[in-house]
């Protein structure tokens, strides 16, 4: 260890692990360094430039070795841009560390015997992945290192991705590998043309500016939606932008605009004001239909969706007689998406736009054995809800990263269905309800799903089995 420019400095540190933020993890004693853009297997000089008392943040100034997961970053905004963080090691390396994540998670924290788990799903497109990415105007565009920082006139505005830790700063993306065409053509050109007719970009802090976001919804069917939100614009403004996106991209199926002057981004409570089309598009699944909207959930990798619950239904293995539960159940993807294979399906989930969207589905796809209601999950699945219903034979729960509240543990703890399906986006919180579970089931089977590639996020699917008695 060596101290220089008043930062300490650490030789021959090799990487071991990587960490959710896609930094490389180093030790040296009993001291961790989390090293930007390093990747397990490396050997290198790093430079701290954040201490705490037994860990610290680092660069690399020397790459003594590379490691053999080391690869080329594909993105120009790689490394500044707060997503796709992993993309400097390869796929396949990529997959490892997942499987690992969930197995640490699983059985460190649940002690949970992981020797059988599945391995891991890996996604068939590792690029352009995403059916739905929404893009940020700013005045207050993020600096990259050695532009212009005198006092010239700098050009501030920016279309693209909040830089990590910043809400006020956005980086300007020119060309992002998540989205397939023309995702990208219609951000700049309709940031092309704003700066040309000097239509303002929203200022964060101030609250003010023409422009506020850009959403683009594509789909397995190929439709395409496309969502402008304004603040502050005038008629003029407003008729001009959409006249050209309209013009320029006749293949938009819903084309749509908003007028959100709130001091959030949250379009919820916002009116949907249709420029062409019809205000919403469709995916499908072996057949099944399911309307999108543009405040509508959809699971943003549609192949890796479709692999994600034709796991679900293997793992249940219904025979067709069942009472299912749908737990978090959204729009009722997975509930309208098992409904042909069970007696009847009973869904529950927080949010009533998206329960009225789960009965939309049932109906455009004729499905009449669903049931929908809306509410707080610890308050709606109690005893009287379940005397109503009936017990149910199955329950699928698919929580958000929180996991399930302790209080809906406890109710399916008393519940005890046959099987439990739990898919879960945080293998941690799973595990942490999986602790308790267990003591009344089994752990049948685990399977992780990758659906988003260059990130550390993963999916994971368990079947839990009610314990002989």
């Amino acid at each position: 260890m060596n101290k220089t420019a008043n930062n300490l400095v650490f030789e021959d540190v090799s990487i071991i692990d990587i960490a959710e933020e896609g930094k490389g993890v180093g030790k040296t004693n009993d001291f961790v360094l989390f090293v930007d853009k390093a990747v397990p297997g490396d050997i290198a000089d790093v430079q701290v430039y954040r201490k705490k008392k037994n860990f610290g943040e680092g660069k690399i100034i020397q790459l003594k070795q590379a490691s053999g997961y080391r690869t080329e970053a594909f993105c120009e905004h790689f490394g500044t841009c707060g997503g796709c963080k992993w993309q400097h090691m390869t796929y396949d390396a990529q997959l490892q560390f997942k499987q690992k994540t969930v197995a640490s998670a699983l059985s460190h924290l649940a002690k949970i015997d992981v020797s059988d788990m599945l391995p891991i799903v890996p996604s068939p497109e590792d690029k352009y992945y995403r059916n739905k990415l929404e893009f940020t105007f700013s005045n207050k565009r993020w600096l990259n290192d050695g532009e212009n920082r005198t006092d010239e006139p700098v050009d501030m505005d920016a279309l693209g991705f909040h830089i990590p830790g910043r809400f006020d700063k956005i980086l300007d993306v020119h060309h992002c590998y998540l989205q397939a065409d023309p995702s990208n053509d219609i951000r700049n050109k309709v940031r092309e043309f704003a700066k040309k007719h000097n239509i303002s970009f929203y200022d964060l802090k101030q609250h003010a500016g023409a422009l506020r976001n850009l959403i683009i919804r594509t789909s397995s069917t190929s439709e395409l939606m496309v969502i402008v939100v304004f603040a502050y614009a005038s008629d003029d403004e407003i008729n001009s932008l959409m006249n050209l996106i309209d013009y320029e991209f006749p293949q938009i199926t819903s084309l749509l605009y908003i007028i959100n002057q709130k001091k959030n981004d949250t379009i919820f409570d916002q009116e949907i004001l249709v420029k062409r089309g019809t205000e919403y598009i469709y995916e499908e699944m072996e057949g099944i239909r399911f309307r999108i909207g543009p405040k509508s959930f959809y699971q943003t990798n549609s192949v890796q969706a479709y692999k994600l619950y034709q796991i679900t239904r293997e793992f249940a293995g219904f025979k067709g007689d069942e009472l299912v539960y749908d737990l978090y159940t959204g729009a009722g993807t997975i509930a309208n998406f098992v409904a042909g294979n069970v007696k009847e399906v009973v869904g529950v989930e927080y949010v009533p736009t998206a329960i009225e969207d789960a009965k939309i589905n049932s109906a455009i796809n004729n499905i009449t054995n669903t049931k929908f209601y809306a509410g707080d999950m610890k308050d709606v699945l109690n005893a009287d809800f379940v005397a109503e219903h009936g017990k149910p034979d199955v329950i699928i729960t698919d929580p958000p990263r929180a996991g399930m509240h302790a209080d809906v543990v406890a109710r399916l703890m008393e519940i005890e269905a046959e099987k439990i399906v739990y898919v879960s986006c945080n293998p941690s919180t799973q595990a942490r309800d999986l602790l308790v579970l267990k003591e009344k089931y089994d752990i049948e089977k685990i399977q992780p799903v990758d659906m988003f590639p260059h990130t550390q996020h993963v999916e994971n699917v368990v079947l839990l089995r009610l314990k002989s008695k």
